[in-house]
């Protein structure tokens, strides 16, 4: 009988060993064990980093501010001054992607270069953003966190030399990790990476972003504690009524939310356009006016500020005293408007930072001063200011990012209060609806992208005519008329051309305007004399392109006008037409889209097949005086080793070209081949050539 038992004993050992063997040599095993080091890492970043925040942060308001003290307020402007200097110069010489609240670099990466984000964003991203918050500047920490996590997955991906799809994978187990261990909710995380970043919720993603975010909240929790990251009262719906107390905060939310995000992008235009200043100084510039700002903002009765203003930093303790229910009505819609400034002022001139708390700030003060409102006003059915404080938070942080899901397990996760969930939902959905209307469909991570003519759905697709060019589409030399020309000439016109629209010309010769055949009808219809010019009947100032825009630019221009034609204008010459874009133009470059991106994917495929175990993409960077400058693509192509194609080109504006024959190499592109690994050096050669230097290149594992 013992030697039976001691028998079944062993083949029970046997068994449980060849399982375990089994499952770990196992891919599944595999990439779970990836994930779950994507976790820790991002969870040990989220440590540091928040712990560098208040380093910095102790640093500039209590021994340098000390130091100060003899200058008045004065040092409000010198020390955000001087994180911005020191941000600008950390982002200009390691790593522009960190600039700005992070998210969209993150989403672009997704979409165009199969999840990969250099390995050291995630520290300059983290150092950049921590110096900008630490020394004053109005954003939050949770952006940055994001990045950082998502720079981590990313870099495991490309380490392990994994598929695209599985570096994205990482990529947004990195980024569900960072929300969720900066925020202690690792539900919101895991929605967030899937709707916010991958835009996809297949079920072959959700198990390694689950993993990846418990583990950085389990460690986040160990250093901070478990509670959540606001205590507030347990609020409850009152009465039936306050649904619609509660909806008309929702389309409250709405404005607010539009206008913080065209604030920030309208101050990121006036920095750009401020060509002559170094991209270094403008985060020191920004700085200093949100310093200036600082002092205006606490010689104001009630406004006024012990020793770091409220617009500085993430303003944490100003939501936590609005979800309270304290705080005054007018302060609290004064203080919506003045983070509004001091935010677009950080972000707007380059800093690093995110723009969650931000976000959440608007929604708080706005709803405590309406809760304030309400309670004087419905005194018998309404909540307290509170609740209406947590409600406007999500309802604004879901106008503002565009994920109405996450916005309603965050908070929920965040306060730790179910009670009040049904008309945060509520207020969640209208804002979110009402702020898609009032931006067009747009929201604050994907108006970077679209203004770059990159349109991207469901993560990771990419609308394919931002690969397309103006110039290369548009009708050179159109048909035109001069202003002068009277309206029977034009009928003649019009007649003899079959055309519907005209660019007109001054005498100059400069664009002066556009007429259409429905301008004509409707002249004709109001009895106008047939000697009457045109430029009586035309449109002045019509809306432009610029040879070197995308066509899906231009196709949204067309889309929003409701027009059927741009004049095409240089940009070194605003009123100089150099052709025009119709409807068919636009038909003949989808065409030439598609036809591209076919070839492409079936020489890459051709290549990859024949070289499967020792391929790879690689960047490289074109400097002024490399060979290839000035040269198209047809030329290098006789030169290229056999074993290497091009697969797109960055130029410096952020334009992502798809090559062809006739694509010229400028200076400062950002050149991706698909190569094998034999291949690398004569590649680097072949493109650079003479230059002295030689250019930047980048193996990116395929």
């Amino acid at each position: 009988m013992t030697a039976a038992v001691e028998q079944r004993s062993l083949q029970n050992i046997r068994r449980i060993r060849s399982w375990v063997r089994s499952l770990t040599s196992s891919e599944t095993f595999s990439r779970l064990l990836i994930a779950l080091a994507v976790g820790i890492c991002t969870g040990i970043a989220t440590i540091l980093f928040r712990r560098l925040i208040g380093l910095i942060e102790r640093f500039s308001f209590d021994q340098l501010a000390g130091l100060l003290k003899g200058l008045g307020p004065l040092y409000l402007v010198l020390i955000p001054a001087a994180g911005g200097l020191l941000t600008g110069l950390l982002i200009h010489l390691f790593a522009p992607e960190a600039k700005g609240h992070g998210v969209p670099a993150v989403i672009e990466a997704v979409a165009l270069r199969g999840g990969r984000i250099r390995p050291i964003v995630a520290l300059v991203k983290g150092v950049a953003s921590a110096i900008t918050i630490g020394t004053g500047g109005s954003a939050g920490w949770e952006g940055p966190v994001v990045q950082m996590g998502s720079a981590i997955g990313s870099a495991f991906g490309q380490l392990l030399r994994l598929s695209p799809e599985g570096t994205r994978t990482l990529l947004a187990c990195g980024a569900a990790a960072g929300l969720s261990g900066v925020f202690n909710a690792p539900i919101a995380g895991v929605i967030f990476s899937l709707e916010g970043i991958l835009g996809d919720f297949s079920a072959s993603n959700f198990g390694l972003i689950v993993i990846a975010s418990v583990t950085s909240a389990a460690i986040s929790r160990a250093a901070f504690g478990s509670s959540p990251a606001f205590i507030i009262p347990t609020y409850t719906l009152r009465s039936p009524w306050e649904f619609g107390l509660y909806a008309l905060l929702g389309v409250l939310a709405a404005p607010i939310s539009a206008l913080f995000v065209r604030a920030l992008v309208w101050t990121e235009d006036r920095f750009e356009e401020w060509e002559r200043v170094p991209s270094w100084i403008k985060p020191a510039v920004g700085g200093a006016l949100l310093g200036i700002f600082a002092i205006i903002y606490g010689l104001f009765p009630g406004l006024g500020y012990a020793h770091v203003p409220h617009v500085f930093g993430n303003s944490y303790s100003t939501i936590e005293l609005a979800l309270a229910g304290a705080g005054v009505t007018w302060v609290m819609v004064a203080l919506i408007f003045l983070k509004i400034i001091a935010t677009s002022l950080t972000l707007g001139s380059g800093g690093s930072g995110g723009i969650f708390a931000p976000s959440l700030f608007f929604g708080a003060m706005l709803g405590g001063a309406y809760g304030h409102v309400v309670a004087q006003l419905f005194p018998d059915i309404a909540a307290p200011a509170g609740a209406y404080a947590l409600v406007g938070m999500a309802a604004t942080f879901a106008g503002i990012i565009g994920t109405p899901i996450t916005a309603i397990l965050l908070l929920f996760e965040m306060t730790g209060d179910y009670h009040i969930i049904l008309p945060l939902m509520f207020a969640v959905v209208i804002s979110w609806f009402a702020s898609r209307a009032i931006l067009h469909g747009e929201t604050i991570n994907s108006i970077p992208l679209a203004r770059r003519g990159i349109r991207i759905a469901q993560g990771r697709d990419v609308d394919i005519m931002q690969g397309i060019l103006v110039q290369e589409a548009m009708t050179p030399n159109p048909d035109t008329v001069p202003a002068d020309m009277p309206l029977s000439q034009l009928l003649e016109e019009f007649d003899r051309t079959r055309h519907h629209g005209f660019p007109v010309l001054d005498a100059e010769g400069h664009l002066f305007g556009m007429v259409t055949l429905q301008d004509l009808q409707r002249a004709l219809e109001r009895g106008l004399p047939l000697d009457t010019p045109v430029s009586t009947i035309a449109t002045r100032h019509p809306q432009v392109v610029f040879p070197d825009e995308s066509m899906a630019s231009a196709l949204e221009k067309l889309g929003r006008l409701g027009v059927g034609r741009l004049p095409v204008v240089a940009r070194e010459e605003p009123r100089k037409l150099v052709g025009i874009v119709r409807r068919d133009d636009i038909l003949r470059a989808y065409n030439l889209a598609l036809t591209r991106r076919a070839e492409l994917q079936h020489r890459a495929a051709q290549l990859s097949l024949r070289r499967l175990d020792g391929t790879e993409f690689i960047e490289i960077t074109i400097p002024p005086d490399a060979g290839c400058v000035g040269r198209t693509v047809r030329e290098l192509s006789q030169a290229l080793p056999a074993d290497a194609v091009f697969v797109s080109i960055r130029r410096k504006n952020g334009q992502v070209l798809i090559p062809h024959g006739d694509t010229v190499i400028q200076a400062g592109d950002r050149i991706t081949c698909f190569a094998s690994s034999s291949a690398a050096q004569a590649l680097q050669s072949c493109l650079i050539g003479g230059a002295a230097g030689g250019g930047e290149q980048r193996d990116v594992p395929a």
